[in-house]
C-alpha cells in the first residue's frame, strides 16, 4: 500500500498518543471521514518522520541517513513504483497506485470509526490520564471477530498492547459500535447517519466515565 512509514507511527506515536488531538490516528469528534482521511495521512507520515528522526539524534547520527527508516521506506516504495512502471508499464503502474491508494484509505477509514471522538481527558498535571478500554470501540459481531482476528476487540489491543490479538478480551462497558467493521466503515462515508447512529452512544459513555470527554 505504499504505507510503510505506518508502522513506525502506529507502533511509537498511535500507541502512545491514541485519543488525544496529539494523535493524526485518533478520530476528532464531528470530524468527518473524508476530512480525517486528509489529516491522517498527512500528519501521519509527519510524525513518522519526526519519530526517527528524534531516535537517530538521541544516537547521534544524522537524520538523512539509511538509518532513517521513513526514508529507507520511502526510497524502496519509490523504487518498486519505478520497477512496475519499467517492467510492465504505464496501466499497470496506475493499477497499482489505485490499488495502494485503496489499501489506504481503506486502513485509515478502519482507525477512523475505531477512536471516533473519543478523548482522554486531562490530569492533575496537565498530561493525559492512562489509556484505557473506553478510549477505544469495540465490535464483538462474531464475523468481523474471525475475519479480522480479534482486531475488533480494540479497546483491549490499546488497554493491553503487549496482549496477542488472538486472545483480546471483551469489555462489558467499553463503547460498542452499532455495526460491525464492514456497515460502520460503509456509514462513516455518511457523516449524517454516522453521527446520528454514534452521538448518543459517546454522549452516554461520557456522562458515565470520568476518564472520558468530547471535543465538539
Amino acid at each position: 500500500s505504499l504505507y510503510m512509514h505506518f508502522i513506525i507511527e502506529h507502533n511509537r506515536g498511535h500507541h502512545r498518543r491514541v485519543a488525544t488531538m496529539d494523535d493524526p490516528a485518533s478520530a476528532r469528534y464531528g470530524e468527518s471521514v473524508h476530512a480525517f482521511w486528509l489529516r491522517s495521512i498527512a500528519f501521519g507520515l509527519r510524525s513518522a518522520w519526526r519519530l526517527e528522526v528524534e531516535r537517530l539524534l538521541r544516537k547521534g547520527t544524522s537524520p538523512i541517513s539509511l538509518g532513517n527508516e521513513v526514508l529507507v521506506g520511502l526510497l524502496l516504495q519509490l523504487a518498486f513504483v519505478v520497477l512496475i512502471g519499467v517492467v510492465f508499464g504505464g496501466t499497470v503502474l496506475l493499477a497499482f497506485c489505485l490499488a495502494a491508494l485503496i489499501g489506504i484509505l481503506l486502513l485509515e477509514t478502519v482507525n477512523y470509526i475505531e477512536h471516533y471522538g473519543l478523548q482522554r481527558r486531562r490530569n492533575e498535571h496537565g498530561g493525559h490520564v492512562r489509556v484505557q478500554h473506553v478510549h477505544s470501540w469495540n465490535s464483538d459481531h462474531l464475523l468481523g471477530r474471525l475475519t479480522l482476528f480479534e482486531l475488533t476487540r480494540h479497546s483491549d489491543h490499546h488497554w493491553n498492547a503487549a496482549r496477542k490479538y488472538q486472545v483480546l478480551r471483551s469489555h462489558g462497558d467499553a463503547p460498542e459500535m452499532p455495526l460491525g467493521y464492514p456497515g460502520m466503515m460503509i456509514v462513516s462515508l455518511i457523516p449524517p447517519l454516522f453521527r446520528r447512529m454514534v452521538h448518543p452512544r459517546l454522549q452516554a459513555m461520557a456522562r458515565v466515565h470520568d476518564a472520558l470527554e468530547l471535543h465538539p
